[in-house]
């Protein structure tokens, strides 16, 4: 047993199970006497709700995930070329194959708001990124990723003698990156416009229900409240007589 097969297996449990889990571990690996093992293994981190959505689809959806990766390569490629046809195709896909992987994932994980905007949040640095690419795929993250920026900077323009072909002009290169950017920053507020009206439709579904169940409590307390004073009154009435025979009785008895 090791740390890197320890982690893959606590990484692919939900948060709520994981700190038991690490703890059983850690103490496997201390009574097999390895306490460095266990130290280790008592470092790591607890999976936030979006960072554990990201590393199930590394596993059930690693197909879908791989092309999205994909996309990124071919997208920092693009970019470190100042292709600007490239970087336009691998911009939309970028849009359609992220849009379609993050309904995945909230599909399979019932995502709060915020939860499905991490994650979309981290999509987007395993794309730009090639180090967050690798930490998406390995499926072990304990929070979520970002990046700050589009993409990676722009290689170095090489010499005029040793360059095969010239760039595409500095204008049309940065049209690209803007319409690139309008289209990343439209289909992350699709994906948080989405979580939203899904967190807010579940609300107003539990909502409605614990008004019915409570409206229906009330109406049978309303019921039986009626029937209590029905009773009350019937009391009421036989006291009345009760204490009326009592006064004719006594002034009989005293007469």
């Amino acid at each position: 047993m090791d740390l890197d097969e320890v982690a893959g297996r606590l990484y692919a449990l939900p948060p709520s199970d994981f700190t038991a889990a690490r703890t059983a571990e850690a103490r496997e690996a201390k009574e097999a006497g390895d306490a460095a093992l266990a130290r280790e293994i008592g470092k790591l981190r607890k999976p936030t709700v979006s960072a554990w959505a990201v590393n199930r689809a590394a596993r059930e959806h690693a197909d879908e995930l791989g092309e999205l990766l994909a996309v990124g390569e071919e997208l920092r490629a693009a970019w470190a070329a100042q292709d600007s046809d490239a970087l336009a195709a691998a911009t939309r896909r970028r849009g359609e194959v992220t849009g379609r992987l993050s309904r995945l994932i909230r599909e399979a994980a019932d995502l709060s708001a915020a939860a499905a905007a991490e994650v979309d949040q981290t999509l987007d640095a395993a794309v730009v990124d090639a180090d967050a690419a690798d930490e998406v795929r390995r499926g072990r993250l304990a929070k979520p990723l970002s990046y700050s920026g589009f993409a990676p900077a722009p290689v170095s323009a090489a010499p005029a003698a040793r360059r095969k072909k010239p760039p595409p002009p500095e204008d049309e290169a940065r049209k690209a990156e803007e319409r690139a950017e309008a289209e990343a920053r439209e289909a992350k507020e699709r994906a948080e416009a989405e979580a939203a009206h899904r967190e807010w439709s579940e609300t107003l579904a539990e909502a409605q229900r614990e008004h019915g169940e409570r409206a229906d409590k009330v109406a049978r307390l309303e019921k039986r409240l009626a029937k209590a004073r029905k009773r009350l009154e019937a009391a009421a009435h036989r006291l009345d007589v009760a204490r009326r025979e009592e006064r004719h009785a006594r002034a009989r008895l005293n007469g």
